[in-house]
């Protein structure tokens, strides 16, 4: 066949690439919204079940190791206990840090493993060395207690009871009645009483009485111990039945303590009353706990539960569970004159920023929706809006399958992303409207349109989206304490793109299919004057930038932009504008610590021997000595709330 010059060539279809055999599986598939729902509901069980807490959770291993040491100074501490088991701690593989501190009668030891060790591991191995050392610890001190320690020990909800009748014994009392229905909550960990006084016998010993009968009191307490004891006595068998015998039981009153028998004099027993006197009732106060009310005069009793949660539950879900398990006891609190006041709620305080952020990330969704609405129109808003919902959903079961919790950190890395994954949609779109407004679209298959408008920005969308991933994801194998602290932003970034990069070659080009059916001829006119008004400004803002003139334009141009950018930079050192890595967290309590010159009747003595600090670590990490031994200190906790302002000081 021969052509003529002058007849016009058929543009050259080229085969379909990626995006648009994507776009053509589901432009008219009968899936893509059964696939669209799914995503939704994945989102939406991923926020209802993912647990929500202020902060994310940091795997750092600590173990401490208390060493008693009675009779022994604190150098002797150090050389003989502490000194040694740092050595032996160093070769744990995986730990990053050892402090020390001997004082006398006593050490402890802070073993810290790297970020990232499995706690659980670390703890064995800390026992495992311990164990195998055992031999040649000194025989007459008990062997070291270990204790491990984790984030999840700051306690999430204390309650603190009050009353303006009753003593800090009887609130003890209580507090510990009410402490023992919240165990029963099964994601409990651990909870704590603070404050009140505990029952005690006290028994003082008459000096002179035990001359008298040639005793010491060396050889009193043996025998009380001895009384105080329940034991298995054997089984009796009889008549094919066997009855397990118990002797002893623990002694309940005074009366009880006071017969019990110490020694024998003269052929004769001596009891405890004849060379001691005993006493029933509340412990000395090592610590005292008050509360007060704006309305009410003065300060009452208190003791205060404290509760923290298992790894991994969710705060929000054990602190409801916790407050219905308190509603069964309230009618019995507040009939023995008991008041209770929730002087720490994390659950609360959790929820209301994780709902928070999730508001302003549905108010980030909108805006990039009107803004399109602006800049393109009402139809091509209404597909964005379907496309940056699923995406965002499909990174919230991202979260919950890398065990990820739902706090400010992780909603931050979502919105953060809003701002980047809304471009796959966008240029999709864009394009896609562009095709149906050239001229020779006119009588051709809407679908055909929307498929071939999506292959011809895919590549591009491709490689813009791994290049916004390539620039985030680094920012997951920072290592330190910020490294899994901050990781939820690359993951989630990075996720929250190849997504939208999928939603962008699926979803998009079946809503654009779908809401652009029906537009009429001239359904974005005010779009297109929107745009031509846009279009006219920038042709006369460009050229001068670009061709026109000697350049004097492109100078004064660049240097502005020089200029800003060094105001901005400087704002920094003087102090304008504070550098942090988090934001202010606003919390409704703070510390107050009071030291005084003198001692008072309600603060503690500094210990007479200042303890001795091993350094271990780097400088930056040593631990403070105490104040000087003349110094005394105390320190209130204060909780404020919107209406009342609550104190707990020790």
């Amino acid at each position: 066949m021969t052509l003529d010059s002058k007849t016009p060539l058929a543009p050259e279809r080229r085969p379909l690439g990626l995006a648009g055999r994507t776009a053509r599986a589901f432009v008219d598939s009968k899936l893509t919204p059964l696939v669209v729902v799914f995503a939704l509901g994945l989102g939406a069980l991923a926020v209802l079940t993912t647990p929500r807490e202020e902060e994310p959770q940091i795997k750092v291993p600590m173990v401490d190791v208390f060493v008693a040491a009675a009779g022994r100074g604190s150098v002797e501490v150090e050389r003989q206990l502490v000194a040694p088991l740092e050595k032996m701690f160093w070769s744990i593989p995986g730990v990053e840090y050892v402090y020390s501190t001997s004082s006398p009668e006593g050490g402890f030891l802070v073993i810290r493993f790297r970020v990232g060790e499995d706690p659980d591991r670390a703890l064995v191995r800390v026992r495992v060395k311990l164990d195998s050392t055992a031999d040649a610890w000194p025989r007459d001190l008990p062997p070291p207690l270990v204790k491990p320690r984790s984030i999840d020990d700051v306690p999430i909800w204390a309650l603190t009871l009050w009353s303006p009748t009753l003593d800090s014994q009887t609130l003890r009392q209580i507090a510990a009645e009410v402490q023992n229905e919240v165990k029963t909550v099964p994601e409990v960990s651990d909870t704590a009483l603070i404050g009140g006084l505990r029952r005690e016998f006290r028994v003082e010993l008459d000096p002179a009485r035990l001359a008298a009968r040639g005793l010491t009191p060396a050889a009193v307490l043996p025998a009380i111990s001895a009384a105080n004891r329940r034991q298995q006595a054997g089984p009796l068998v009889s008549g094919d039945r066997e009855v397990l015998v118990e002797a002893g039981g623990f002694l309940r009153s005074a009366a009880e303590v006071s017969a019990v028998v110490v020694a024998e004099s003269g052929g004769k027993p001596v009891r405890l009353s004849e060379v001691a006197r005993v006493m029933d009732g509340p412990e000395e106060p090592a610590a005292y706990v008050t509360h007060g009310e704006p309305r009410i005069a003065g300060r009452f009793p208190a003791v205060t539960l404290s509760v923290s949660k298992r790894r991994g539950s969710n705060a929000i879900a054990v602190v409801r569970a916790i407050e219905r398990k308190l509603k069964l006891l309230e009618p019995r609190l507040f009939s023995a004159g008991v008041r209770t006041t929730r002087t720490r709620n994390y659950g609360e305080t959790a929820s209301e920023k994780s709902n928070e952020l999730l508001k302003h990330m549905g108010l980030a969704t909108l805006s990039v929706a009107l803004l399109m609405a602006f800049a393109l129109g009402r139809r091509e808003a209404g597909v964005v809006l379907l496309a940056v919902p699923v995406t965002l959903a499909l990174t919230l079961f991202v979260f919950e399958l890398f065990g990820y919790t739902l706090n400010r950190i992780t909603l931050f890395a979502l919105i953060f992303s809003i701002g980047i994954l809304v471009d796959d949609a966008i240029v999709v779109v864009e394009n896609i409207v562009r095709h149906l407004r050239m001229p020779g679209s006119r009588g051709s298959d809407l679908a055909e349109i929307v498929v071939r408008a999506t292959d011809e920005v895919g590549n591009p969308t491709v490689l813009a989206t791994f290049a916004v991933i390539a620039a985030i994801l680094p920012m997951g194998f920072v290592g330190g304490l910020m490294g899994p602290y901050m990781r939820p932003i690359p993951v989630g970034a990075s996720a929250a793109m190849l997504f939208s990069l999928a939603v962008a070659f699926a979803v998009t080009p079946w809503a654009s299919r779908f809401l652009f059916r029906r537009a009429p001829e001239k359904a974005h006119a005010h779009a297109a004057e929107s745009r031509g008004a846009l279009a006219r400004l920038y042709r006369r803002a460009m050229p001068p930038l670009v061709t026109e003139g000697k350049g004097h334009a492109r100078i004064l141009f660049f240097a502005t932009i020089a200029a800003l950018l060094l105001a901005a930079v400087v704002l920094v050192p003087l102090g304008v504008v504070h550098v942090k890595m988090l934001p202010f967290d606003n919390k409704n309590e703070f510390q107050v610590v009071r030291r005084s010159r003198r001692p008072t009747a309600r603060s503690p003595k500094w210990p007479t021997r200042s303890p001795r600090f091993r350094k271990s670590s780097p400088p930056r990490c040593t631990p403070a000595p105490p104040r000087p031994t003349t110094s005394t200190a105390s320190c209130a906790t204060i909780f404020c709330a919107p209406d009342h302002i609550r104190g707990m000081s020790r």
